[in-house]
């Protein structure tokens, strides 16, 4: 019995300690490492407006609509761009659904853009990301739609383009990935 009692006793000493390590001091000395070197990063990457509001994250995609604006890509997250229904359509290549809803978006995005039957269509521009919030659009999907922005806002095409270059992101490590645009951050550029 009493060999049983010293047995329980080292079991619960283990795992108090064990709890104390890995329930209290791991998490603080990660958290303090992310808070010292990558503050930014380590609290969601949020992009703070003129006025100091927090307008979203450089990481999840927002809806936008309207001539005067760069859209995203489509989302098949819930409602669009919504972060508690993120997932993609599930749809295959050989989905006859998927197929019709892509040559919908096609024909929209061309009228929308002034674009004509014989223009290519950016793939990004019609279909959705696996995550559904995809906060990026390809350069030559920005570049497309910048005759439509600037017209509505009344800029000179070449301002918009710079505002396109401006917001546009490197491949990681510089080979990992294509450049890229952040739709809000370069939205945002443009309320400015």
């Amino acid at each position: 019995m009493k060999q049983l009692l010293s047995e329980i006793r080292g079991a619960v000493m283990a795992t108090l300690i064990l709890a104390a390590v890995c329930c209290g001091a791991y998490p603080l000395v990660v958290w303090g490492i992310a808070q010292a070197g990558f503050r930014d990063q380590a609290n969601g990457s949020l992009i703070v407006g003129k006025d100091g509001t927090v307008c979203g994250s450089k990481l999840l995609g927002q809806n936008f609509a309207g001539e005067k604006y760069f859209h995203p890509r489509p989302s098949a997250a819930g409602n669009g761009y919504d972060a508690a229904n993120s997932s993609g359509s599930n749809l295959g290549p050989t989905s006859q659904k998927l197929n019709d809803a892509v040559k919908e978006r096609i024909a929209a995005y061309r009228t929308e853009n002034g674009l004509s039957e014989t223009n290519a269509v950016p793939a990004d521009a019609v279909t959705a990301s696996g995550s559904g919030l995809d906060p990026h659009i390809s350069v030559r999907n920005a570049e497309l739609q910048a005759p439509r922005v600037a017209k509505a806002r009344g800029l000179p095409l070449e301002q918009v383009l710079t505002l396109v270059r401006s917001n546009t992101d490197t491949p990681e490590l510089g080979v990992l990935g294509e450049p890229r645009v952040n739709v809000l951050a370069l939205n945002l550029a443009l309320d400015e």
